[in-house]
């Protein structure tokens, strides 16, 4: 559900572009989130989010930290699954003073990780987009060609296949994002600066963070973690005490002053979003976000999710919503901000009726609103 838009950089809105689901934004902070991808010799990692080989396998809850947490034996148990992958892209170049455009190859770098024993792996959508060739590097030094399944900027999330032998597969399980808490112990495992296999351990800082997709909607529901990770942990596995993947490392958050190496504030997709649309995208179906239509951040004052921006012709516009209402209530949940009105509407579906509780001019209204599907990109 999550469409919110950035309306101004300085303030940053919670990742939710007028064209999304339906634009959510509210102000977070001074800091702002970058992809932990780069071009050249930069690195950029993806990890998939693997499922065990059994489907039952794949929502698993999440054990609280305690003393049972042990990295090492993660590492060893987990590591075998998580894989480097490189990719390939063309550049085209402009026309220069001195001879014609052309284009030119690029290499980067990310991690990814083995979802199923057919070959699929799970990585962020920006690590191979735009790819002509991918290369996935294993554990014990392999390499297999791989092709794209299928992704889904919305959620940065993509699903690539190898051609190997089963017994080269190790699956990792997925847990259950939504039994995540803060102080939890995590590790994650991927390439950061080209180091592959690389293992680095923290908490969950916080949950139910925003932030933007490729395509400039907003994910919701986001993990938080200052396990650290930088450019090349792209696309890797965010794994719980119990050895679950409970998310992809996608972004780290970055102070706005130049600065894009770890500070302790990493992004990871939740793995339930990600299982659902890895599932679809393995399965051939096109994958759908609900869409509203709304640009939206926090109130100055009180609680709920203030309309700044309702995109012409979207569901909201049909509802009667206007710029300037407070949503305070979805089917008679409250909403506290911006960033849970993104949550709630994604757990929705295209064509799904909500029910809105807005405030407008000191009065109450409860409007009606179809959700519809969310088009390519924000506005």
């Amino acid at each position: 559900m999550s469409e919110m838009g950035k309306e101004n950089r300085g303030t940053w809105w919670r990742a939710l572009p007028v064209a999304a689901l339906f634009v959510v934004g509210g102000i977070a902070g001074a800091a702002l989130a970058v992809s932990l991808t780069g071009g050249g010799s930069t690195l950029v990692t993806a990890t998939t989010t693997e499922a065990a080989s059994a489907a039952g396998e794949h929502s698993t809850s999440v054990a609280r930290t305690s003393a049972q947490f042990d990295a090492e034996t993660i590492y060893k148990r987990e590591s075998p699954g998580v894989v480097d992958i490189r990719v390939t892209t063309t550049a085209q170049q402009g026309v220069s003073p001195f001879g014609p455009g052309g284009s030119q190859q690029a290499q980067a770098e990310g991690t990814g990780f083995v979802y199923d024993k057919t070959g699929h792996i799970v990585t962020a959508q920006h690590v191979v987009d735009g790819a002509t060739k991918i290369t996935v590097r294993f554990p014990d030094g392999t390499t297999a060609n791989a092709t794209l399944v299928g992704a889904d900027p919305s959620t940065d999330t993509a699903v690539i296949k190898v051609s190997v032998p089963s017994s080269r597969l190790t699956p990792l399980p997925l847990g259950d994002s939504a039994a995540v808490e803060p102080g939890e112990g995590v590790v994650a495992i991927g390439s950061p600066f080209g180091y592959s296999g690389s293992i680095t351990a923290g908490i969950v800082s916080a949950v139910g963070r925003n932030i933007d997709a490729p395509n400039g909607y907003a994910i919701p529901n986001v993990i938080q973690t200052d396990a650290p990770i930088n450019h090349g942990n792209s696309g890797g596995p965010l794994i719980d005490a119990t050895g679950k993947v409970i998310g992809i490392n996608v972004q780290i958050a970055d102070d706005g002053q130049g600065g894009s190496d770890n500070a302790g504030v990493g992004f990871a997709v939740p793995s339930n979003a990600v299982k659902t649309v890895v599932d679809d995208l393995i399965a051939g179906r096109k994958v759908e976000h609900p869409y509203l239509g709304v640009a939206v951040g926090d109130p100055a004052t009180g609680a709920g999710a203030k309309i700044g921006t309702v995109r012409p012709g979207s569901p909201a516009a049909a509802a009667g919503l206007k710029a300037g209402d407070v949503i305070t209530a979805v089917d008679g949940t409250t909403i506290a901000d911006a960033d849970q009105l993104t949550g709630v509407v994604s757990q929705h579906q295209p064509g799904d009726k909500l029910r809105l509780t807005v405030e407008r001019n000191g009065s109450t209204l409860t409007l009606e609103v179809t959700l519809g599907t969310r088009p390519a990109t924000a506005t």
